[in-house]
């Protein structure tokens, strides 16, 4: 290709773009929308009234319903579900740790307790045990509940869902 070529090729991208612009300004001023146009706002013929959702909120609490609630009404057969996004690093057998430790038998075992598993500092050091508490802490955002820790998984949002799989895994070797 020569420079002649390019500046053909340039040119013509140039004039195209040109007869563009002059289509929707000519456009605009026959509708009265373009540039050069003017916008000509009338009233709608039937107004139908609203009630702003801002000023109804406003007056309107909502109140959250305790965790203890949430997971007396859990459904395990939902949680055994969940748990395939779980599979992938963890295990459920008695001692076989995956890329994270085993689950069986999680609830109220203390945190950072399966032997042979290199936990990160932070859950190495946290006090306490596995209660559905800490658990649903911990699922809901896992950086927030023990920042620094290798688990790479961004939490599970919903409550219910939370609940769910707190209930089958309570059921694993328990």
């Amino acid at each position: 290709m020569n420079t002649m070529e390019i500046t053909k090729i340039v040119g013509a991208l140039c004039g195209s773009l040109l007869v563009l612009m002059l289509i929707e300004t000519g456009a605009g001023a026959i509708l009265g929308t373009g540039e050069g146009g003017h916008h000509d706002h009338h009233e709608n013929a039937y107004v139908i009234e609203v009630e702003n959702a801002e000023e109804a909120s406003e007056g309107v609490e909502v109140a959250e319903v305790p965790f203890e609630e949430v997971y007396a009404a859990a459904d395990a057969a939902q949680g055994e579900k969940l748990f395939r996004a779980c599979a992938s690093c963890h295990k459920l057998e008695d001692g076989a740790n995956g890329v994270g430790p085993h689950l069986f038998n999680l609830l109220d075992r203390d945190i950072g307790a399966v032997g042979g598993f290199a936990y990160s500092d932070v859950l190495a050091t946290l006090e306490g045990g596995w209660t559905p508490e800490n658990l649903n802490a911990f699922l809901a955002k896992p950086t927030e509940y023990a920042p620094g820790t290798k688990m790479s998984y961004r939490g599970m949002s919903d409550v219910e869902d939370r609940a769910n799989l707190i209930s089958y895994l309570a059921g694993i070797g328990g």
